[in-house]
C-alpha cells in the first residue's frame, strides 16, 4: 500500500509538494477507525501549526495573516500586488536600510510554500470565528428552485 501511495504522490506535480505532509501522516496512523477523519484533522493541526509558526518567526499580525490567507485559498493564489502583505508586517524603517523589502519578499516566498503545501486539503477557515450555514428542508424534500416561477400568480 504504501508504495502505491508513493508512486502516485511522485506521479503527480500537485502532490509532491504535499509528500512530506503525506509521508509524515501515514507514518503516524496505526489504527484508526477513519482514515479520512484522521487525515482531516491531521491536515487542520499541522496547517495551523505551520502557519502560527510562520507568524511567529516573522512577527506578523496574526489576525491580519489568517484572514490574508483565508482570502488566498478562497482565490486559488497568494496576491503578492497591492498593500495586503504590507498591512501583516511589523513596522519596520522605510529609510534606515531596515530590509523591508527583503523581509517582504521573504514571507510571500513562506506564504507561496505555506499555500502550495495545504491547498486542496480540507477547510480554509484560518478564523476562529467560523461561519455556519444551516438550511431547513421541508419534510417533503421538495426544494423550489430560484428560477422558478411563483404559481399563485
Amino acid at each position: 500500500m504504501l508504495i502505491t501511495i508513493r508512486k502516485a504522490v511522485d506521479a503527480s506535480p500537485e502532490l509532491r509538494s504535499k509528500k512530506s505532509l503525506i509521508e509524515t501522516f501515514i507514518a503516524g496512523i496505526n489504527d484508526v477507525d477513519d482514515v479520512m477523519i484522521a487525515w482531516h484533522d491531521y491536515v487542520a493541526e499541522e496547517r495551523e501549526r505551520q502557519l502560527k509558526q510562520i507568524i511567529a518567526e516573522e512577527g506578523l499580525k496574526e489576525a491580519e495573516t489568517r484572514k490574508f490567507m483565508e482570502n488566498a485559498f478562497r482565490d486559488g493564489e497568494v496576491r503578492t500586488t497591492g498593500t495586503d502583505i504590507e498591512k501583516l508586517m511589523p513596522p519596520v524603517s522605510r529609510f534606515g536600510g531596515g530590509g523591508r523589502a527583503k523581509k517582504k519578499q521573504g514571507v510571500i516566498d513562506k506564504f507561496k510554500g505555506f499555500f502550495e503545501r495545504f491547498f486542496g486539503l480540507g477547510s480554509a477557515n484560518f478564523t476562529n470565528n467560523p461561519k455556519s450555514v444551516v438550511y431547513e428542508m421541508p419534510e417533503n424534500g421538495d426544494m423550489p428552485m430560484v428560477a422558478e416561477g411563483n404559481e399563485s400568480t
